[in-house]
């Protein structure tokens, strides 16, 4: 049974990677154009350069639609975990101590979770791995074919 767990688990990691990033790209996009209810549950959108909630909107759509297609996963997680850090911290827990408490719990989820994609990297379905596979070949390719001397 754990081998066969074992041997699922990019596939789990790869679905895993692509919810979190979607849902993260959604959140920007509402904040950004209004769409699905807005930023906050207004329906209303951030203003162009206000900081930190335009930029931060903007790491969430970019960061989100590359966790999404498992692009630069490592990288681009490992900067929108940071973004959900400084909101957690900056934002929400100021009014109390508990993410329960102060409306921060979406930030710590988003922040452990892109966290532990920057572990694990894409995982399936991801397209690093595809591009990873395609330099393998090619540098293998190109091996094969540059002559030996001695």
């Amino acid at each position: 049974m754990t081998a066969r767990l074992n041997s699922a688990q990019p596939y789990a990691v790869g679905l895993f990677r692509m919810v979190v990033g979607l849902l993260f790209a959604c959140h920007g996009a509402a904040s950004l154009f209004g769409v699905l209810g807005g930023a906050f549950g207004t329906g209303a959108t951030v203003r162009a350069g206000a900081w930190p909630s335009w930029y931060a909107a903007v790491i969430e759509l970019v960061g989100g639609v590359l966790v999404l297609l498992g692009l630069a996963t490592r990288a681009a997680a490992f900067i929108a975990s940071g973004s959900m850090a400084y909101a957690y911290f900056k934002v929400h827990q100021p009014h109390a101590l508990w993410p329960i408490q102060n409306g921060g719990e979406p930030a710590v989820m988003f922040c452990w979770a892109l966290l532990l994609l920057v572990f694990t990297g894409s995982g399936a379905f991801g397209l690093d791995r595809l591009l990873a596979r395609r330099s393998t070949a090619q540098t293998g390719r190109a091996a094969e074919q540059t002559p030996v001397t001695a």
